[in-house]
Formats: C-alpha cells, sequence, structure tokens
C-alpha cells in the first residue's frame, strides 16, 4: 500500500516536498516512480529512482529541478520539487514496482494522488 501526501497550493518559483510511504518489508527491493496528472492531460512520468537509491531518471522539463530520493529505513521516497512553475500543477502518484527497469506506465502498485496547484 502507498500513501502519498505533501502536496498543496504554492506560488510559482516556490519548493514542495511529496512523500510516499509504503507498507512491506521488502521495499528497499523496489523500483520507486513518480507520476503526474495535469488536468485534461495523460498521466505522465516523472521521475523514478531504484531499490537501493543509485540509480534515477528525470523527465526532461524536470531535470535540475526535482529530485527523486528515497529512505529505506523509512519505507518512503521523496520528490523535491523546487522552482515549481504553472505547468507543474498535476495530481501527483506515486508507484511501486520489483522489476529493476519496470516499464513506465507498467508499474504494479500505485498509490492515491496528491495534489499540486503552482499558481502564476
Amino acid at each position: 500500500q502507498l500513501q502519498a501526501c505533501g502536496g498543496g497550493l504554492v506560488q510559482a518559483g516556490d519548493s514542495l516536498r511529496l512523500s510516499c510511504a509504503a507498507s512491506g518489508r521488502t521495499f528497499s527491493s523496489y523500483t520507486m516512480g513518480w507520476f503526474r496528472q495535469a488536468p485534461g492531460k495523460e498521466r505522465e512520468f516523472v521521475a523514478h529512482i531504484s531499490g537501493t537509491g543509485g540509480s534515477t531518471y528525470y523527465l526532461d522539463s524536470t531535470k535540475g529541478r526535482f529530485t527523486i530520493s528515497r529512505d529505506n529505513a523509512k519505507n518512503t521516497v521523496y520528490l523535491q520539487m523546487n522552482s515549481l512553475k504553472s505547468e507543474d500543477t498535476a495530481v501527483y502518484y506515486c508507484a511501486a514496482d520489483p522489476r529493476l527497469r519496470p516499464p513506465p506506465y507498467g508499474y504494479a502498485y500505485w498509490g492515491q494522488g496528491t495534489l499540486v496547484t503552482v499558481s502564476s
């Protein structure tokens, strides 16, 4: 089970950190991903991180602004979002998959979303 939180209303240029807590004993064996869905748009991949945290990958438009990290001792993955833009407004979802390189939209487990609204 995945529980995301940390969304809210912020102004352009602000920062926000999302968290996603996972239940279970094998969290460190799961690749974790963040996705988002803006109003009227398809869900899109944002970032993912390997089980050990040693490998990360980002959507081009978020590189340099967003950082994905994880704390396996706390069964939690984070998404630090800096220099937020209005186009980052979306519902953000976390997801988990036991495969090393899951297909971007084929993650096995999904959490509920948390809304991020960036006002310009």
